[in-house]
């Protein structure tokens, strides 16, 4: 899969997102800084029905939103981390596990974290005119 979008096709983008994650728990993002990880990130909370707004976990590593129907579901950012023991004390890896469902910025900070079956890994990019791609890694 992939798809060129504007932010203003977030949505419909971030909605054809969630329906090929659908076996997965784990939807891992990929990109440099600035892509819009976050903001996919947001636009997928939203149409789950999270009524927080869905902000960068960049300190904190872990936010912890819930959907209407109270099911937790974890946004992680693991740019500051730099080892699977921080990623261990910090709590990843529990959550990872947990079958909940997870959004990861950065998860090319720990890979081993993140198994093929388990994880719909996707790629996001700049281009020109201030568009976006999007691509499902296999």
């Amino acid at each position: 899969m992939e798809i060129e979008y504007s932010l203003d096709e977030l949505d419909q983008v971030a909605a054809q997102l969630i329906v090929r994650a659908a076996e997965q728990k784990v939807i891992a993002l990929y990109g440099e800084m600035g892509v819009g990880k976050t903001t996919m990130i947001r636009s997928i909370c939203k149409l789950w029905g999270v009524k927080e707004v869905a902000s960068s976990p960049t300190f904190s590593i872990i936010n912890e939103y819930t959907d209407p129907h109270g099911v937790s579901i974890y946004h992680m950012d693991l740019y500051r981390i730099h080892s699977m023991d921080e990623a261990f004390a910090a709590g990843v890896e529990d959550l990872i596990r947990s079958g909940e469902k997870c959004l990861v910025e950065w998860p090319e900070r720990i890979p081993e974290l993140f198994h093929p079956s388990e994880t719909l890994s996707v790629q996001l990019e700049i281009l020109p005119e201030n568009r976006r791609r999007l691509c499902i890694i296999d």
